[in-house]
């Protein structure tokens, strides 16, 4: 995606609230000195504008796919906001891309079964906010190929850039790494942690941050 699209991201992210600096405690335990929660994304102006963003960065990556999947329960809204904006793009010429999304648990009456949507087929995008550990990737893969169809590709808001690991044994590639590497699919981002850098580069407001995030990129960045 465009440097300039993707730090336009950054922006809309933190005027919404969704993209905070200070000082957070991550699922893994570390103290980061910025947090990303898409979740924040919380109402139809932000929500349509989120998805703009992301069916662009999924058309400029020239990716071969059939249809969405949103991994319950962040990716659900997403996918669904993503497959409104790819309808409305004119390079899609009237294409309607289907999608899906999962329950966490098995419905045992009406249609049944864990997924919801269209039927899983062709080329599947996996659509989530960010990926940290690669669970609901790894969920997501395994449902698209039980149904018999391909995953081809994921596709988040931002990738933190971000190895995994304990200190001293911090894992060789960042998360967005192993999983392109374990699926042997591409993952493609709106933004990354180089967009917000810039961000905190070039807002003298913002400046104060600077520094604890370099940092924090230096100790645990790809």
């Amino acid at each position: 995606m465009p440097r300039s699209h993707a730090q336009a991201f950054v922006r809309f992210a933190l005027d919404q609230g969704v993209l905070r600096f200070g000082r957070f405690q991550t699922k893994s335990g570390r103290l980061s000195p910025y947090f990303f929660n898409a979740g924040l994304f919380n109402d139809g102006a932000s929500v349509g504008r989120l998805g703009q963003f992301y069916a662009q960065a999924l058309l400029e990556a020239g990716l071969d796919f059939d249809m969405l999947f949103g991994p319950a329960y962040k990716g659900i809204p997403l996918a669904t906001t993503t497959a409104v904006a790819l309808a409305q793009q004119p390079a899609m010429a009237g294409r309607m891309v289907p999608f899906a999304f999962n329950r966490k648990e098995a419905k045992d009456h009406g249609e049944g079964g864990v997924l919801v949507g269209a039927p899983l087929q062709g080329g599947v995008v996996i659509i989530d906010d960010v990926i940290t550990a690669g669970t609901s990737v790894r969920e997501s893969v395994a449902l698209i190929r039980a149904a018999g169809a391909r995953p081809a590709a994921v596709l988040i808001a931002l990738d933190r850039m971000e190895r995994a690991g304990a200190d001293g044994a911090l894992s060789a590639h960042s998360a967005v790494q192993d999983v392109a590497q374990t699926y042997g699919i591409p993952v493609v981002s709106i933004a990354s942690l180089m967009d917000v850098m810039a961000l905190l580069e070039g807002d003298a407001t913002l400046a104060q941050h600077r520094a604890a995030v370099e940092a924090y990129r230096d100790r645990y960045g790809i």
